[in-house]
């Protein structure tokens, strides 16, 4: 007993020392560049392929060949990656997650070039680098970490390699050369790929697919040390590998045998979910880039084109018909990463599992195996099991609640290789198991028009997902998650809804696959067949239905008609020219064609045609009879460069004076404005012009005067533009009340006489990692009033305003609305109850038009309303052709307007302003004063975190000042910041 656990340790620390070689590499790579590398595997199996190649096919001795594939090509092909591929992306500043998506496309490359190369047969005769003897591996481990460790701790390489991943641009500015850091960092950690490769090939099964995903199950190793520490890798990897071999000493009978040996087989793979699922995650921040996301326009008659093609292979014969029916098929599974990653945002690297499961319960159900079930005819059974898979799809959307970027791309990729491994692979779930087709669509042509006409209702279930309402919000979500729940979206049970409909589409999908091959294939929903999915439908446009059935026709044609991994290939390189063309394929034909196309004499838009016709009659009309004007000369100059401005920002010539009120002069009505947004400076002080004739009503601009536009949730707003009118108070009732008398600190009272605070704190304790940022807080924020909360840097303003929020819930104390405890409340739960609020950071839907962004905020409000949407954007001066434009390229002061709108137009009760003034020039700012008094009058609560004190002087009832997490200082505005500015001297 004693010798056979001596040999099964002796076999476990084999295993774990090339499994503790791959968290070296993770770990060194992803400290260097930031970067997880997905391609790690695939590296590794691209190397023992090599030394194969050298050894075996072409005679060489065995220290040539692993000098040549370890000394050379490892480093490299890291090299090479970090200088072509993500040297980009780092420069450009990408978003991590976009390296993921090109890190996964050196995947997908490497495995369709092996697959090219050295074909897609196993091959067991990989030369055998170290003896079985494990202490070799282990010496070589220890050398290595020991190593690494001392070189990043105590080096100035280390050093330097830490300040990198900081950060780069600042590491730069700093004198570091980041571009060899990053360089060697790829290098290394090729190296201890190509290491790991040449170690496991002679006890494994070499191929293009099983090596490289047996390498990225061990990724557990190196996420449980965090991606840092180094011995904590090499002490897990020792542990799982021991313990792994230690189980298969362990023979149980009955129903947990086969469940057993699973888990024995697999320990690194139930590792992995433990350590995607449960420890402390990798890489929260990061989000998929938007232009990952980015909805290709669909050109003219594409979808002519594309019926024709797809309706095409009816007139096929043989086994062109035979390779067509996978088309729709795999389109439909293609179409659950539309919905998942193009309209949702969230990244699933796991729905070949999905489309698997879809196949192996439809099998089981038509042949009378699924537990509990009768035997069901195959359309019967297909349908069964789609709703069986579809709530699993919580498998994955559950974490994605708490999961963006690389973490989620973890637990996705975790639940995909689990399935795989305990599911697909077992014998008691898949042995002796055939799928036929339908009773009457036997033949391959009856097929592929079942296979059309559920193609079609798959299509116009995610067309249905991504219009209305939902749509909206899911849009919103993948744009930005905090706007979309600080704009009430409700962001976990929408991505619930995302990813169990995926689950579901791939379910049909996957079935429609199994009854097109006749069987069911565990190998056609391999994981790695999902990160080939997923980096084909991002590259050809996520948020496309078209560029989806272009994958899947792309991905069956070209294996079909050549050799196998040709499909792989070409979308790997697409992946990898993410950093240099981040819109796709699509954007680099553009670019191209612009390029070539000849270059033209610039002429006139139509708006610049008419604006020189609107000067040339106004110069006509002027020349005889000079007019002066009162503030500002109107030579023609001065004239056209703030008409054509306005015309160009799609805004009304006409505005009102921030000053005075006044409307200067409307244009003529052959003046039409374009559909560009607005800018900064066009926002100032416009020039008083004569007055000139017109015929044609126009758009309220912005800033209106203040008027009941802001609707309260108990007196609904007028639609029309009366002068504004203090609410006439009831029978019985006081006045409204005035500004707080001097020395009265509560600010309380409220439009109608409430004196009650809307919304208040008591005692609100907030901890970050030991550090107190506030501390027992009392805040009143009361109905009709403006409060402001102004103080230095660090002093717990944006704290308090995410508790407030519901984006950060305090340590102690409460928050209450009204007499509700809201404490635990989260974002968009607190929206709906009348809490909105705007960021510092802009916070808009940059794929939505400004109408669509504003139209959310209506729909998910507390009191819906048809009218908001209109009233929001007259208010805020955006009802003109600007509605109409995608947010995205527009300038600051009309996206400020736009989320200030958005927020609005959800009838809320209190509204909180998180420096609402940032990016904003004189003119805005007196405008944004205008609109906020406007809304108090109106009895909304408001409350400001602005550093602008001439503001907060100008503005607020009650100023709190903050510090070290405590107010210090409340009052009246005058003697408040009268007190801070003679502090300051």
């Amino acid at each position: 007993m004693s010798s056979l656990t001596y040999d099964l340790t002796l076999a476990g620390l084999s295993v774990g020392s090339a499994a503790a070689l791959t968290g070296i590499g993770l770990i060194v790579t992803y400290r260097a560049t930031g970067v997880l590398n997905f391609a790690h595997g695939a590296i590794a199996m691209v190397c023992a392929y090599s030394l194969r190649q050298c050894v075996v096919e072409w005679g060489w001795p065995l220290w040539l060949g692993a000098l040549v594939t370890l000394v050379v090509l490892a480093p490299g092909l890291g090299v090479v990656l970090e200088r072509f591929v993500f040297r980009p992306l780092s420069v450009l500043g990408s978003d991590p997650a976009q390296t993921l998506v090109a890190s996964i496309g050196v995947f997908v490359l490497l495995v369709g070039g092996a697959a090219l190369v050295w074909g897609q047969g196993a091959r067991d005769d990989a030369p055998e680098l170290v003896s079985a003897d494990p202490w070799g591996q282990l010496a070589v481990v220890a050398v290595l970490a020991t190593g690494v460790s001392a070189v990043i701790r105590w080096t100035r390489f280390g050093r330097e390699l830490r300040a990198v991943v900081d950060d780069r641009q600042l590491a730069v500015l700093g004198g570091i050369d980041a571009d060899r850091v990053a360089a060697a960092g790829w290098a290394f950690g090729s190296f201890t790929a190509g290491l790991t490769g040449v170690l496991l090939a002679p006890y494994v099964r070499l191929d293009p697919y099983g090596l490289p995903l047996l390498v990225m199950e061990v990724v557990a190793v190196a996420v449980a040390a965090r991606m840092r520490s180094l011995p904590v890798a090499v002490v897990v990897a020792l542990g799982i590998g021991v313990a792994q071999s230690q189980l298969t000493r362990l023979h149980p009978s009955g129903w947990g045998e086969p469940l057993l040996q699973a888990v024995g087989a697999n320990l690194f793979v139930v590792a992995l979910l433990i350590a995607a699922l449960v420890l402390p995650r990798v890489g929260t921040r990061d989000a998929l880039p938007r232009t990952a996301t980015a909805r290709v326009p669909t050109p003219p008659g594409a979808w002519i084109v594309a019926v024709v093609l797809f309706l095409l292979p009816l007139g096929f014969a043989g086994s062109d018909l035979h390779t067509s029916v996978q088309v729709p098929a795999l389109g439909v599974v293609l179409l659950s990463l539309v919905v998942v990653t193009g309209r949702g945002g969230q990244i699933s690297l796991g729905q070949a599992a999905y489309a698997g499961l879809g196949a192996l319960f439809t099998a089981l159900l038509a042949a009378g195996r699924f537990p509990g079930l009768p035997r069901l005819p195959e359309l019967a059974a297909l349908a069964v099991a789609v709703l069986l898979v579809a709530p699993l799809g919580l498998l994955t959307g559950w974490p994605a609640i708490s999961r963006q970027g690389l973490a989620l791309a973890l637990a996705t990729f975790a639940v995909g290789v689990g399935v795989s491994r305990f599911v697909f692979a077992q014998p008691y779930a898949t042995s002796g198991l055939s799928l036929d087709r339908p009773a009457g669509f036997d033949g391959d042509r009856a097929y592929y028009v079942l296979e059309l006409a559920l193609l079609a209702a798959a299509l116009l279930a995610t067309h249905a997902l991504r219009r209305g309402r939902t749509g909206r919000a899911l849009a919103a979500m993948r744009d930005h998650e905090s706007g979309a729940s600080a704009a009430g979206v409700q962001v976990p049970s929408l991505k619930l809804l995302a990813f169990v409909s995926g689950a579901a589409l791939a379910a049909l999908g996957g079935g429609m696959l199994g009854m097109g091959l006749r069987a069911f294939d565990p190998g056609a929903y391999d994981p790695v067949r999902g990160l080939l999915w997923f980096a084909a439908v991002v590259v050809l446009g996520a948020d496309s239905t078209l560029g989806a059935l272009a994958a899947a026709a792309l991905l069956v044609g070209l294996d079909a008609g050549a050799r196998g991994g040709v499909a792989a290939a070409l979308i790997g390189v697409l992946a990898v020219l993410v950093g240099r063309f981040p819109g796709g394929p699509y954007e680099a034909l553009r670019t191209a064609t612009q390029r070539l196309r000849p270059p033209r004499n610039a002429g006139l838009t139509t708006a610049g045609v008419e604006l020189r016709r609107r000067l040339r009659r106004r110069a006509q009309g002027r020349a005889p009879h000079p007019e002066p004007t009162t503030a500002t000369p109107t030579d023609d100059t001065a004239t056209a460069t703030t008409s054509d401005a306005r015309l160009r920002q799609g805004l009304p010539t006409g505005h009102i004076s921030a000053q005075s009120g006044q409307r200067p002069s409307t244009p003529p009505n052959d003046a039409k404005p374009s559909q560009e947004a607005t800018t900064q400076s066009d926002q100032a002080q416009p020039s008083q012009q004569p007055p000139a004739p017109t015929d044609h009503a126009e758009p309220a601009p912005w800033p209106p005067a203040p008027t009941d536009h802001a609707k309260h949730p108990q007196r609904p707003p007028t639609p029309t533009h009366p002068p504004p009118q203090p609410p006439a108070p009831a029978d019985g009732a006081p006045p409204p009340p005035g500004p707080p008398a001097p020395g009265d600190e509560s600010g309380t009272g409220g439009a109608g006489g409430n004196s009650n605070p809307v919304l208040t704190t008591r005692h609100l304790h907030a901890d970050y990692g030991g550090f107190t940022a506030l501390d027992d807080i009392d805040l009143d924020v009361p109905r009709g009033r403006i409060t402001a909360v102004v103080g230095p840097n660090g002093a717990g303003k944006s704290t308090l305003f995410h508790c407030l929020a519901g984006t950060l819930r305090p340590a102690q104390g409460h928050v209450r609305l009204d007499d509700r405890d809201i404490t635990r409340l989260p974002a968009h739960a607190r929206t709906r109850l009348g809490i909105a609020r705007t960021f510092q950071q802009l916070a808009v839907f940059p794929s939505l038009t400004v109408a669509e962004n504003v139209r959310v905020g209506a729909e998910q409000g507390r009191i819906p309303d048809h009218t908001a949407v209109e009233r929001a954007l007259r208010l805020l001066g955006l009802e003109g052709p600007v509605r109409k434009l995608p947010a995205a390229g527009l300038p600051t002061g009309t996206l400020r307007r736009v989320e200030l709108a958005r927020a609005l137009a959800g009838s809320p009760r209190v509204l909180l302003l998180d420096e609402p003034a940032a990016g904003l020039d004189t003119a805005e700012v007196t405008a944004l004063a205008r609109v906020l008094k406007a809304l108090a009058a109106d009895g909304t609560a408001l409350l400001v975190v602005e550093h602008d004190l001439d503001l907060v002087a100008d503005l607020a009832d009650v100023v709190h000042v903050m510090a070290a997490g405590r107010i210090v200082v409340s009052g009246p505005p005058d003697r408040v910041l009268d007190t801070l500015e003679a502090a300051g001297r």
